[in-house]
């Protein structure tokens, strides 16, 4: 098998970029691109580290992340299961991408920045929801944004399937590899176990 090693090569492989794929790069939110994040409730952070890269699911249960002006976002970090790989590596190499995707559509919304984390009282307590507040708080300094085509929506229908039961669940696969038994119930369960620990 060929391995690709080198920029010549794999640019002799494709054609030309379309115009229009390197026009849409900003280094700012524009009014489109703010309405459009401000109605993602979901985005994969990805980072780089010492231990490699990280992709991580965000999500909230309104706008996944606050645009501080159109240079600037923040995300509250939430209760997770405290690996904290995503935010090692930023305080590593703030160098990450989000992508932004908002059910039904087929556009995404991707952003390359340097973040960096913080944990002012002041910016905490902004997130403060009657549930709880976040620990940290992730600021991303955007270096670009732009859409992603549709086509990898198109090709898998993503938003058109339900294949969850074609797929082992969380718990089997935890069953498998836990030290300790997991409970039969594990994955009916979930969703009223994590209500007390959203937050």
């Amino acid at each position: 098998m060929r391995k690709i090693s080198d920029l010549q090569a794999l640019h002799a492989l494709y054609g030309k970029p379309v115009p229009l794929a390197l026009d849409k790069v900003v280094p700012r939110l524009t009014p489109q691109y703010r309405a459009w994040i401000e109605g993602s409730r979901f985005c994969v952070l990805a980072t780089v580290g010492d231990k490699g890269v990280h992709a991580t699911p965000r999500g909230d249960d309104g706008p996944v992340v606050v645009v501080e002006d159109d240079a600037t976002l923040l995300m509250p970090d939430w209760r997770g299961n405290n690996r904290l790989d995503a935010l090692r590596d930023i305080v590593l190499d703030g160098r990450v991408a989000l992508l932004f995707m908002v059910p039904g559509s087929k556009t995404t919304v991707r952003v390359n920045a340097n973040a960096w984390l913080t944990d002012d009282a002041a910016l905490r307590d902004r997130f403060e929801n009657g549930k709880g507040k976040p620990a940290t708080v992730l600021v991303f300094d955007i270096l670009e944004i732009y859409t992603q085509c549709a086509k990898a929506f198109l090709r898998s229908g993503l938003w058109l399937r339900d294949d969850a039961d074609t797929v082992p669940t969380a718990g089997e696969i935890m069953a498998d590899l836990a030290r300790e038994p997991l409970s039969p119930t594990y994955d009916k369960d979930y969703d009223e176990r994590a209500k007390s620990r959203m937050w």
